[in-house]
């Protein structure tokens, strides 16, 4: 590839990168580093990416060698590669495939071959290792069952495996989509779609079926595990995160596939299912009796000659399946989530487990094509009644936060903001269920909590995808996966503490493609820790490229329904 004329990007010692947005070979060069570095921060001008071990190791997980990214670091950087970034960079990915996973002639065991005798040395020094690891040669036996766990273990120790160990093929299904839905509209999966079902797939090659999609929420998250599913056409277990999302994948699959619907099976607390497609909560996996039992309902994973288990928001796989190593490692294994943001730091887990990531998209790139909806986001600032203020400055930092999140105030600025935005249909979310039920009585709107029965949870969803209702009110249950495709209004009035996750989560529920743009309001208290809180939440956002504008209110009576703006300025900020 020849050199380009324009140079957008700055390497700096520190391993992170800076590009510029306004340069004419912006896009072209950041298709380029994408592969081997992970998005930080993308505000308006200067788009900061970071080089990680675990950025590097998924680029090489792809087939990109050392000196490929060397390469297109040189194309495209305005100046020198500082010494140490190239050292690092040839380092790190260096160690990926220096241990390989192989199959062995005992079915219950597999080869981990390690040619460097130091590397030997060190994995047999490490305590966490000890039980794991057999010595063998070369390199070490180990169990089948113990296939995920030693992944972890080695990551870790900075050591990630190269898996060549084959997956099994499943029970074979006759999986087809449709061209048109039940609906008679007509039915193509987007470019982006099929390129991240085909990274995941790899042609059906060693060291492919496995791995994580990351897509922002309203992209189709759904329909790239369904060519997924079309591409493997294999016994499917799809794990989801509540009884809803369940039946949102159920719909979703008679619509779009030429699946019969005795052919799909639901296995969740109401009912346990086997079919050749069965969609489950990770709830139901990991329910047990008490704290010393085992976790019955583990059985799943070996019960339905699966060749492949979907992980919906595999951000929030739950610890307890990590364990079920021996049958995850064993099939062919998708996550898909619009953030691999883990508030327990525990990404590199997801990518030893269920597979590194195959593909990303940004989201400001889908909402610039129209395939998500465009949103502003806005945080309004609301000072705590005098009667709240000698109760607030008394209490601890948890209570607080919770004086400040229920601050009765925000009552009156959800109505008028509901009273501005007459023609939308809009979500009202909270973290405290006090707070929720007066929101619900003064908007007289349907509440969803935890609570709420699960076929309640459907009647109320249905009616507000139907425009019989125009308002609800939900508490967390409703952050993932929940189609509400006409929702163009978020309300936020608490969360949980400074959750960047929740807060991609709860935009993600306005950001189906719609002809309206769609408005994400954050209602926090003036001068409390839930500003802090708040700054954190919105992190990940600003760093997609979103813009949180600042409103400050303090005079209620000057708010007019009339005015153009969804809302009435007293002071603006931008951040």
């Amino acid at each position: 590839m020849t050199a380009p004329e324009n140079k957008p990007l700055i390497v700096q010692s520190d391993s992170s990168l800076m590009l510029d947005v306004h340069d004419s070979s912006f896009e072209s060069a950041r298709n380029e580093i994408a592969a081997f570095s992970e998005l930080e921060k993308s505000p308006e001008h200067i788009h900061t990416y970071r080089i990680t071990p675990l950025s590097l190791w998924n680029a090489a997980s792809a087939g990109i060698p050392a000196e490929e990214v060397k390469d297109r670091l040189e194309r495209w950087s305005r100046f020198a590669i500082p010494d140490n970034v190239l050292f690092s960079i040839r380092q790190t990915i260096n160690r990926f495939g220096q241990l390989v996973l192989r199959e062995t002639t005992n079915s219950d065991l597999l080869f981990l071959e390690a040619d460097n005798p130091n590397i030997i040395l060190e994995l047999e020094s490490r305590k966490s290792l000890k039980k794991l690891l057999i010595r063998e040669g070369d390199g070490f036996l180990i169990r089948l069952v113990d296939r995920g766990s030693v992944k972890v273990e080695l990551i870790k120790a900075g050591w990630p495996v190269k898996d060549l160990a084959p997956l099994k093929e499943g029970t074979s299904l006759d999986f087809k989509l449709r061209k048109k839905t039940l609906g008679g509209r007509d039915f193509t999966i987007r470019d982006y779609q099929t390129e991240a079902a085909g990274a995941f797939f790899g042609g059906g090659q060693l060291g492919f079926g496995f791995g994580t999609i990351v897509m922002p929420c309203g992209s189709g998250k759904t329909i790239v595990g369904m060519k997924a599913m079309d591409l493997c056409r294999t016994n499917t277990l799809i794990i989801t995160t509540n009884i809803a999302a369940v039946h949102q994948w159920m719909r979703e699959l008679i619509d779009k596939t030429e699946l019969k619907p005795e052919e799909i099976g639901e296995y969740t607390g109401a009912r346990k299912e086997i079919k050749p497609v069965t969609i489950a909560t990770y709830q139901i996996l990991t329910w047990r009796p008490d704290k010393e039992s085992d976790f019955p309902h583990f059985k799943i994973f070996s019960a339905g000659g699966w060749g492949l288990i979907i992980y919906d928001e595999v951000h929030l796989l739950p610890a307890p399946v990590f364990r079920v190593t021996a049958e995850i490692q064993a099939v062919r294994r998708l996550g898909l989530t619009a953030t691999l943001l883990r508030e327990d730091g525990r990404e590199a887990d997801v990518f030893s487990l269920v597979g590194p990531k195959r593909f990303d998209v940004p989201w400001k790139e889908l909402e610039t094509k129209g395939w998500i909806a465009e949103a502003d986001c806005f945080e309004i600032r609301v000072d705590l009644p005098e009667s709240l203020l000698i109760s607030y400055a008394t209490a601890d930092k948890r209570q607080k936060f919770r004086i400040a999140s229920e601050n009765p105030r925000k009552l009156d600025i959800v109505n008028q903001l509901v009273q501005n935005h007459r023609e939308d249909h809009i979500i009202v979310i909270g973290q405290y269920l006090k707070q929720l039920h007066s929101l619900a009585k003064m908007l007289k709107a349907p509440i969803i909590t935890g609570k709420t029965p699960n076929a309640e949870r459907e009647v109320i969803y249905q009616d507000f995808r139907e425009g019989k209702v125009r308002v609800i009110v939900v508490s967390k249950v409703a952050n993932f996966a929940i189609d509400l495709p006409d929702a163009s209004v978020a309300i936020q009035v608490s969360g949980t503490f400074g959750s960047r996750q929740e807060e991609a989560q709860r935009l993600g529920r306005i950001l189906r493609p719609k002809e309206r743009n769609s408005w994400f309001y954050s209602v926090v208290s003036n001068f409390t820790t839930e500003e802090v809180f708040s700054a954190n939440r919105q992190k990940f956002l600003t760093e997609q490229g979103y813009k949180y504008n600042i409103e400050i209110w303090d005079d209620l009576e000057d708010i007019s329904p009339d005015k153009k703006l969804p809302i009435e300025k007293s002071e603006v900020y931008q951040s």
